[in-house]
């Protein structure tokens, strides 16, 4: 997966160097997330790993696919990655560049998941106490895990603050079993 990313990296730099000059961060965060979803489709994938088929047959193919949703940017893209042989870090591209566009926008993606719903005022709170730990803005995606029993897990880029009851509980048994 490293290795995936270390390619990834500098055509992620590329293209959010370029949406960031012409201050078009969310079209090329849809841009990505189609040639990610295009590219990952099974057919697509056994088209594009054929080398019977040349470079300009795979880009014109994968770019009717896309229609007109896709603009100029996005096939020159097109053709860069897969003149390289590298569209196949699409979904590592979209990831790096998310990345930097919260970085450059200061901002964290956290995903909360909680046994019962929240009311407005909970997710309120939950909000901004990550928004203060963290010292960014927080996008949250909220989520309701019966399977948590109770409480809330909370997950911010590589941290974890798991303060549900099946984590207890399984703290609890591994205790009983040590």
């Amino acid at each position: 997966m490293a290795e995936r990313l270390t390619v990834a990296r500098p055509y992620a730099e590329a293209v959010f160097a370029l949406a960031a000059e012409e201050k078009k961060l969310p079209q090329w965060l849809a841009t990505l997330a189609l040639l990610r979803g295009v590219s990952e489709a099974p057919k697509m994938r056994a088209l594009l790993n054929d080398p019977k088929i040349e470079v300009a047959a795979k880009a014109k193919t994968f770019q009717d696919v896309c229609g007109d949703a896709l603009d100029a940017g996005g096939r020159r893209l097109v053709e860069v990655l897969l003149q390289a042989g590298r569209i196949n870090v699409m979904a590592e591209i979209e990831t790096l560049f998310l990345q930097l566009k919260d970085a450059a926008e200061n901002t964290v993606e956290a995903t909360i998941e909680t046994a019962l719903p929240l009311n407005a005022a909970q997710e309120t709170e939950i909000r901004e106490a990550l928004a203060r730990h963290t010292g960014k803005k927080v996008n949250a995606q909220i989520a309701v895990n019966p399977a948590l029993i109770g409480g809330t897990r909370i997950t911010v880029g590589d941290t974890v603050i798991d303060a549900s009851v099946q984590s207890r509980l399984a703290a609890m048994a591994r205790e009983l079993y040590a």
